[in-house]
């Protein structure tokens, strides 16, 4: 649809005002961040909690201290005794102040992809590990690592502790049961370490690093790319636990990346090389595949590390589970004889958990499980003796997709039966189970459990183990409302579950615990009408609690956890402040505080919207406005939480005079399987309706957004609907600024479309229908009416998007303009480039909306 021609800039009267000159937008950008740094505390994080001998509590942090700018380890001390009345908790720094410049020189390519899947941040310290019996501390700073120990006398110096390699050490694991021993990853491959005899050695050589990179395919210990980025597991190896036995063992991934496609980007860094290579699966191609294996090892009278064996199992996971695509999840049982995992199928249709006995890792050789279709699994390691077998104790399946989460904690293994509590969505919303099921002995004869549904692919196996057999299963929780995914913290003692959940409201994350003795009995631990995170010591008796709303920066605050009552009821559970890590309240500027909004679609659905007002508001005024969108799955723009430096570019735009609108639509998390499902199969095609129904509702409700200049502006999934939203409603979006958009499904990870598309061959109308290039001909011949923004190292988004666009967009004749950043990838990480492009959006919005 044609519209009028772009008319000269005006001001909120209507009128015609001067444009501001790139000098003076470079001037609005740098002040603006100015006013936003100042209200804009780094929130205490990676929160960590050590028993010391005299009964006080030490809790570790990461944060930005007084008068520095970079992240570094803080701590505070909580005494036996508590102040009668809470205060400020002084903050202490553990590490000396130089340590500041040995984090702020360049990460290897291996650092930066990695903070890139974790969306962490470069200044700084960005991780750590703590070993709480001991106090030693390791962590990953310029490529390498430090180590430190606490020994309670104040600050301390850490010292670089991994042995010169060429690679970067990434990932570092403390031995949960002898300190001193620290392993990493290192070139694509696992070494340990002995930090007093400062003796390394390299655990296993799946990965050569002398080859080119096409030819070297492997790696031991390194999750793969989609595992990183759709299915947020970043560590690839695991340390057993304890062991009797005075032998080391670790489980670990190997993958095999040789069937992924190679992609070759151009690179312009200070690298020196001309190019980067990544292995990158896009939807309906090979996947990396992955096995887990045992490294083991001992400890000589000189404490050097020796007897380093491999072992591969018996039955590998292929065989026994011919479905299995990806390996989600990994650990171990807490008596350590198990490792457990998580399989899940190429649709994300089906997971399963699997127990896998110590026992079933045995020395490779070189007849291995090959039975034909149809017989069964030889349960016999080499040397004749049997072996016990794996064993799948719960099985999830859905006809939409299965969420990953990490919500399972084991209470209680025996020789016959396991007891763990699971979340699932069976029933629409995500809620916690307490489950039994049983094991079997170490003979695999038996009889098919024909009360579970058998499939073809599974149908050569015929053993009764490769099925749940539950025993007891009881809700936990239950109703139309969600428990968070991230974590569950368990008091054995008590018998007490804490979690988060949504109960009081989907824009609300608050704190609830339930009795294992009382299932169904939810208690409501913190205060209606804002929105938490917490984090609890390992006996649940002290927790760190931060929590904000849309108007009050974020406070965070440690509280004593005690129990009024002896029968482990939650109704008893009393939570009392011990003081302040950090205390918020309103901003001096109330302009940075947003409002929400509940507008009811016409099929009755209530959907959840954010405004941020222009700075310059006057009653009776209507102002140019943008639709800052997301739209796509496992977001949620808006909820109840002070909107900060994460929000930058909101602010900036109502401080110049804009209206800002953000829509969680259908598709969007945290309103359960149905609501979140509504993009399955027709992505793209969906979600803008939602969204341009909710901003023509706030504008008859509001009454200040003027309809005749609105933008649409996204990064990502926000800038492939910020594409489609310029077709599809080009009445309605006068402009369009897409950042590192996706513009055809075919072109992105398997991991994350197949979830939600399917595979292309599976559902062809759906890819044609929600890609980008199938909607050339409807971009407008109007010029400045789209802006396109999109880093050229981008590995997560290829750049290849942006370009097959743009040669689409060349053969139909059609005007656009490109903004590309040689230097950055998926994120603008690079201060220069965030200014660059935070005056390029301001430009390009007063020129032409």
């Amino acid at each position: 649809m044609e519209i009028a021609s772009i008319a000269p800039v005006r001001n909120s009267s209507g009128t015609s005002m001067k444009k501001k000159s790139w000098s003076e937008l470079k001037i609005v950008v740098q002040e603006l961040r100015r006013q936003l740094m100042n209200f804009s505390t780094v929130i205490p994080g990676n929160i960590n909690f050590r028993a010391l001998s005299d009964g006080r509590i030490r809790i570790y942090f990461l944060s930005t201290p007084p008068n520095g700018w970079e992240t570094t380890l803080l701590y505070v001390d909580i005494p036996q005794t508590d102040d009668i009345t809470p205060k400020r908790l002084q903050w202490n720094t553990l590490l000396e102040p130089t340590i500041s410049s040995l984090t702020s020189t360049s990460t290897s390519r291996e650092v930066q992809l990695l903070l890139e899947r974790k969306r962490l941040s470069t200044w700084g310290i960005s991780s750590y590990e703590l070993h709480q019996g001991s106090g030693k501390i390791v962590f990953p700073a310029s490529s390498t690592l430090y180590q430190c120990n606490d020994y309670l006398t104040g600050t301390v110096f850490p010292m670089e502790l991994r042995i010169s390699q060429l690679w970067a050490a990434i990932d570092p694991q403390i031995c949960p049961q002898n300190s001193d021993l620290v392993a990493y990853v290192c070139g694509g491959d696992i070494w340990v370490t002995h930090t007093l005899t400062l003796h390394g050695e390299r655990l296993t050589y799946a990965h050569d690093g002398r080859r080119p990179f096409a030819d070297d395919p492997l790696s031991a210990g390194v999750p793969s790319y989609v595992m990183q980025e759709e299915f947020n597991r970043y560590q690839g190896f695991w340390w057993q636990p304890q062991s009797d036995d005075g032998i080391y063992r670790i489980v670990y991934e190997e993958v095999d990346e040789s069937d992924v496609t190679l992609y070759t980007f151009p690179t312009s860094d200070s690298t020196g090389g001309d190019y980067e290579e990544y292995r990158f699966p896009r939807a309906g191609c090979s996947n990396a595949k992955s096995k887990l294996k045992l490294v083991q090892f001992t400890l000589s009278e000189n404490l050097q590390i020796s007897d380093i064996f491999i072992k591969d199992m018996q039955c590998p996971l292929t065989y026994a589970f011919p479905w299995m695509e990806y390996i989600v999840r990994v650990g171990w049982t807490f008596d350590s004889k198990f490792i457990w995992t998580q399989l899940m199928n190429r649709l994300q249709q089906r997971l399963e958990v699997v127990l896998i006995p110590l026992d079933n890792f045995c020395e490779p050789y070189s007849s291995g499980p090959s039975s034909p279709a149809g017989e069964e699994v030889d349960w016999k390691s080499p040397l004749g003796q049997t072996i016990s077998p794996m064993q799948v104790i719960y099985r999830e399946t859905s006809t939409t997709w299965v969420n990953v989460h990490d919500l399972l904690h084991f209470l209680d293994v025996t020789p016959t039966t396991v007891s763990f509590v699971w979340a699932s969505e069976e029933n629409g919303f995500r809620h916690l189970y307490l489950i039994t099921s049983s094991l079997l002995s170490n003979s695999v004869n038996g009889v098919r459990d024909e009360t579970v549904p058998t499939s073809a692919e599974e149908s050569h196996t015929n053993t009764t183990n490769l099925h749940p057999r539950i025993i007891n299963k009881v809700a936990l929780t239950s109703g139309e409302w969600e428990v968070l995914g991230r974590n569950i913290w368990v008091d054995a003692a008590r018998q007490i579950i804490y979690f988060l959940g949504l109960r009081e409201s989907p824009l609300e994350k608050h704190l609830y615990a339930v009795s294992l003795r009382s299932p169904g009995n939810v208690n409501l631990l913190t205060k209606r009408g804002y929105s938490y995170t917490v984090d609890f010591n390992q006996d649940c008796t002290i927790m760190v609690q931060t929590y904000c709303n849309i108007q009050e920066l974020p406070t965070c605050e440690v509280k004593r956890v005690s129990q009024t009552c002896t029968n482990g009821s939650v109704n008893g559970l009393v939570l009392t402040s011990v003081g302040f890590l950090l205390e918020g309240g309103p901003p001096e500027n109330p302009h940075y505080c947003p409002s929400i909004y509940n507008p009811r679609l016409h099929n009755g659905e209530v959907l959840y919207a954010m405004v941020f007002k222009p700075h310059n508001f006057t009653l009776g005024v209507k102002y140019p406005t943008i639709l800052n969108v997301y739209g796509g799955p496992e977001v949620q723009t808006v909820n109840n939480t002070f909107k900060g430096m994460r929000q930058l570019r909101m602010h900036m735009l109502a401080a110049q005079g804009y209206c800002v609108v953000c829509v969680d639509s259908r598709g969007s998390r945290h309103r359960g399987v149905k609501f979140e499902s509504f993009l399955r199969c027709r992505m793209g095609t969906v979600e803008l309706a939602d969204q341009v129904e909710v901003l023509k509702i706030l504008a008859e409700q509001l009454g200040y957004i003027d309809m005749s200049r609105v933008a649409i502006h996204g990064w990502s999934y926000g800038g492939y609907l910020s594409l489609m939203g310029l077709v599809q409603y080009p009445d309605i979006f006068r402009l369009a600024i897409a950042g590192a958009p996706v513009t055809n499904w075919e072109y992105y990870d398997t991991g994350y479309t197949e979830r939600y598309m399917n595979l292309p061959e599976n559902n062809r109308q759906g890819y044609t229908a929600g890609s980008v290039l199938s909607y050339i001909n409807k971009f407008p011949e109007e010029e400045n009416r789209l802006l396109i923004i999109h880093g050229l190292i981008d590995e997560n988004v290829h750049f290849f998007h942006t370009s097959q666009l743009i040669n689409c967009l060349i053969k139909a004749n059609k005007p656009y303009q490109l903004q590309v950043y040689p230097s950055e990838r998926h994120s603008l990480r690079n201060l220069e480039a965030s200014k660059h492009y935070e005056t390029t959006l301001l430009s390009f919005l007063q020129n032409n909306l």
